[in-house]
């Protein structure tokens, strides 16, 4: 499969995202009428426990050390939209340096981790998961932190789910993700 970086690249900067269906096969681009936003600002929460976690320190953090491994944690799921192709255009997106994966360790062992898109002040999550309890979370709180450390203006989450309310993730109109995205795009930002 040839992989055209630039167009993938230009699609997820005019606010659309990859995604395949069910069977695998079809791999098309998606956009909708609301997108979910992680918050990088003092609306960013998380529950008491996690922070008691957090205090413990018991998690590592790294960045692209396991990137594939990182990728087929978030496809290992009874339904997913991550194919084979969307695997392949991921690595390649790794190789050249615009996709990434935030990992959280515990004793050597991978516990979890983010995978997504870094575009200049935008990151793209295109999905999480984790092996051992709160590495998904542990890995939000931290990548959350970078990404403020790094003067990033939108964590988008695309899809509103139970976990990341609890965050305090939002959901912005078409509209307004379009001016984050645009302004997003206007900072000079680097994940690493």
């Amino acid at each position: 499969m040839q992989v055209d970086v630039s167009s993938i690249l230009e699609g997820y900067a005019q606010g659309y995202f990859l995604m395949s269906d069910e069977s695998g096969k079809d791999l098309a681009w998606y956009t909708s009428r609301e997108r979910t936003l992680i918050p990088l600002d003092d609306q960013f929460r998380y529950p008491k426990s996690l922070r008691r976690v957090l205090n413990q320190n018991r998690f590592t953090v790294e960045i692209n050390k396991a990137f594939m491994e990182v990728v087929e944690g978030c496809a290992n799921r009874e339904t997913t939209w991550i194919s084979n192709d969307l695997k392949e255009i991921y690595w390649t997106l790794h190789q050249e340096g615009w996709a990434h994966s935030f990992e959280t360790w515990q004793d050597g062992k991978l516990a979890g981790g983010i995978l997504g898109l870094a575009l200049r002040g935008a990151f793209i999550g295109e999905s999480m998961f984790f092996r051992i309890p709160d590495g998904s979370k542990v890995a939000m709180v931290k990548l959350v932190e970078h990404l403020r450390a790094r003067n990033f203006v939108l964590f988008d989450a695309q899809m509103m789910n139970p976990h990341l309310e609890r965050f305090g993730a939002y959901v912005i109109n078409n509209r307004g993700y379009k001016d984050l995205l645009r302004q997003a795009l206007e900072r000079e930002c680097s994940l690493i």
